[in-house]
């Protein structure tokens, strides 16, 4: 099955497969670059069933050669996905609190998978083609999402699991320049804008976008052609192959939450901070599952709020962590970690709304003892987007 879709002039072709069973195999799954990464001296490391690359010369050297130039990561785990069908727009917002009905062709927008009542399942990215819609989600939950959507959409409906594809994330401030390279005209897209091009000869699906705060861009190809493309765009000097620890200390500067972490099935988009996925017309109308407790949230008010913390000293709090406002325990670390960029711990946590404000002193309790920390405004680091 091959999917058409044509921005302008150009058009481009995506095999499109019909898999959307979970493996049965419980040992890792290898993506197309497994050996691509290990020639280059990966360290490996299994990550959402997926055996994938944790660093190569160390995560705080890639971490501010993201920052400083440009840097190629690896996100083939990820879930690509394509909708389509008669009533396809109207079906998808049945599925997801989005308003399609702004989204031009090749436009991306954030949104949200959720349940019944209105617990997040996922977060995702929606860009509408030319007679349907490309979603890209989790690694780690791109098979329950794939169940979850089947069961919200008709039956008419389709939904095409796109395994054959791999997806590369280039990202930095010299990303554009590298990408412009072989990928001419790509450096007239703009943020959450994407289009067909030819990348080395190869049909490539590009938007600008990406998990890190940085401008940059991501990239659909055919797995076949991964390792090819991967040797094309690290052949730039301003490109260096980037493992998951720099991606996790980057989306951390950045703000951005960690599914699985920082939002899951007991979290809401409004106390995960992420009512912005939610347009007003969404809000009001209603019409997608868990819309009650949304409502009910933006009127009332969440019991708790997911902050950004700045610790003092340089040991980092970590996952699970309790957060403290002075003897009271007022919630818990969600994400943590030492941020290269600034040099001291940062953190993420969920903690009671009412000690929720921006320079909050509170204490994280780790190993018996309590660290000082402020709430901080996120993202910790300016975003770079080019809009």
């Amino acid at each position: 099955m091959v999917y058409r879709t044509v921005r302008s002039h150009v058009l481009s072709e995506y095999p499109i497969s019909d898999s959307d069973q979970e493996p049965e195999e419980l040992a890792p799954q290898l993506l197309p670059l497994n050996g691509w990464h290990r020639e280059r001296g990966g360290r490996m490391v299994e990550f959402a069933g997926y055996m994938m690359p944790v660093q190569y010369e160390g995560i705080m050297a890639e971490h501010l050669w993201t920052r400083e130039s440009a840097g190629l990561f690896d996100v083939s785990h990820m879930g690509q996905l394509y909708i389509s069908g008669e009533g396809v727009e109207p079906a998808l917002e049945a599925a997801l609190p989005i308003d399609l009905s702004t989204l031009k062709a090749g436009s991306v927008r954030y949104s949200l998978l959720l349940d019944e009542n209105g617990g997040i399942l996922d977060d995702l990215m929606v860009t509408r083609w030319e007679s349907g819609f490309y979603l890209v989600v989790n690694g780690a939950t791109k098979w329950d999402d794939i169940g979850t959507l089947r069961e919200y959409l008709p039956d008419d409906i389709t939904l095409n699991h796109l395994d054959d594809n791999a997806l590369l994330a280039l990202q930095g401030p010299k990303a554009a320049e590298a990408l412009e390279r072989h990928a001419p005209g790509v450096s007239a897209l703009t943020f959450m804008k994407g289009g067909a091009f030819k990348l080395g000869g190869v049909d490539a699906w590009i938007s600008r976008s990406g998990y890190t705060g940085e401008d940059g861009f991501e990239i659909a190809i055919p797995g076949e052609s991964a390792a090819m493309i991967a040797d094309l765009l690290c052949g730039e000097p301003e490109v260096k192959p980037i493992g998951l620890g720099a991606r996790d200390s980057l989306r951390l500067e950045a703000g951005l939450p960690l599914y699985g972490h920082d939002m899951d099935p007991e979290r809401g988009p409004v106390d995960a901070g992420l009512a912005f996925g939610i347009n007003k017309r969404r809000r009001l109308e209603g019409g997608f599952p868990g819309s009650e407790r949304v409502q009910r949230d933006f009127a009332e008010g969440t019991a708790q709020k997911r902050i950004g913390l700045k610790l003092d000293g340089r040991q980092a709090a970590r996952e699970g962590a309790k957060v403290f406002h002075g003897e009271q325990e007022v919630g818990v670390v969600t994400s943590g970690g030492f941020s290269p960029s600034l040099q001291h711990p940062i953190a993420m946590a969920y903690v009671d709304a009412a000690v929720a404000a921006d320079g909050t002193a509170l204490s994280i309790e780790l190993r018996g003892k309590k660290l000082d920390a402020t709430v901080a405004a996120m993202p910790f680091v300016p975003n770079r987007y080019h809009r």
